[in-house]
């Protein structure tokens, strides 16, 4: 693996962020790409890099979202000292709101299933978030109905993020993601993939890459069924639609099987060095399948957390399929 050479086009330095130094919030996105290189040694004129967004300080990509939702609410005036910050999650966001939240002193109250993992129960906990717990069988589906009612019960009590409607979560990767993507690979990507959960990754970078190139293709990654356990990802079909998901922007989507991102996951650890969350096995898993059609290009994908979040590693995924019931009710160096 190596770091791409950091020679930035004219006019796309100004776009990268630049927080205060002593913050911990600096330390949010102008995360490194990696290349995959022992997996991906049958290619031929095809490179594959990886986002590492688990060196966000609160360990995935969801921070850059979750930044941008609270300062937009901030600037709005939305939220304020009196206000609790609320909103449902599977984890991810959640321990952002909470970081973010811990750091600009508001309260938190989040909406998830029962299920999450004792890993992500424990870290809300560390940040002092109170916790409402819904039936797994609805997956994060029902915790997003759930957060609504409560919200709407006493709208004055909250500040609701609403990750899955609030344009400041696309907007976050259209302004971060997708520059430092274009400035670490000196402009030379071809194809981009990520998943689709909220959607905000996938749409925030793919409208700035395909303004910057429209010849750049974007596709999204998602579950081959509502009934799958790699958390983070939403099979779109069978669920509640994110309001900031946009398909019309993709050149095709991509689908992945539980068995195979947790068997990804595993041997990008194994090989590659790289200890990374199902979500990030599925990626890689839809980029290798897309890099084997290709005769040559240079696809970087995201890898939205680290490994030590899933303690269920497991390469018969029934166990893990059954603990996340997700059941969504029918409602670059130059190449040579």
């Amino acid at each position: 693996m190596e770091s791409l050479s950091l020679r930035v086009e004219p006019g796309l330095r100004k776009e990268l962020k630049n927080e205060n130094a002593f913050s911990l919030l600096s330390l949010i996105g102008n995360t490194p790409l990696v290349q995959i290189r022992q997996m991906t040694k049958h290619l031929r004129g095809v490179r594959i890099f990886a986002k590492a967004e688990w060196l966000n300080p609160g360990g995935s990509v969801k921070d850059r979202a979750a930044l941008r939702i609270i300062e937009d609410g901030e600037r709005s005036g939305k939220l304020t000292r009196d206000k609790i910050v609320l909103d449902s999650t599977s984890g991810n966001t959640g321990i952002a709101y909470a970081m973010i939240s811990a750091i600009r002193g508001y309260r938190v109250q989040l909406v998830v299933p029962a299920n999450i993992s004792e890993e992500r129960k424990k870290a809300l906990e560390a940040y002092g978030v109170k916790l409402i717990f819904t039936d797994p069988i609805l997956g994060s589906d029902g915790a997003l109905i759930e957060a609504q009612k409560i919200y709407d019960t006493s709208p004055h009590l909250y500040f609701k993020g609403d990750q899955y409607n609030n344009p400041a979560n696309w907007q976050a990767h259209y302004e971060t993601t997708g520059p430092e993507i274009l400035f670490q690979t000196n402009g030379q990507i071809t194809h981009f993939i990520a998943g689709v959960g909220t959607g905000g990754t996938l749409v925030g970078t793919g409208r700035r890459l395909k303004e910057h190139n429209p010849r750049i293709k974007l596709y999204g990654v998602q579950p081959d069924s509502g009934f799958h356990g790699i958390e983070g990802l939403k099979h779109i079909e069978t669920a509640i639609r994110p309001g900031i998901y946009d398909e019309t922007i993709l050149d095709g989507t991509l689908f992945v099987k539980t068995e195979d991102a947790f068997e990804m996951a595993q041997r990008l650890a194994r090989e590659e060095g790289l200890w990374v969350g199902p979500s990030s096995g599925a990626a890689f898993c839809a980029s290798l399948k897309l890099a084997e059609s290709m005769g040559w290009g240079t696809i970087v994908t995201i890898f939205p957390d680290g490994g030590a979040r899933y303690p269920e590693y497991c390469l018969d995924c029934e166990k893990q399929k059954n603990r996340l019931l997700v059941k969504h009710p029918m409602l670059i160096p130059s190449p040579p």
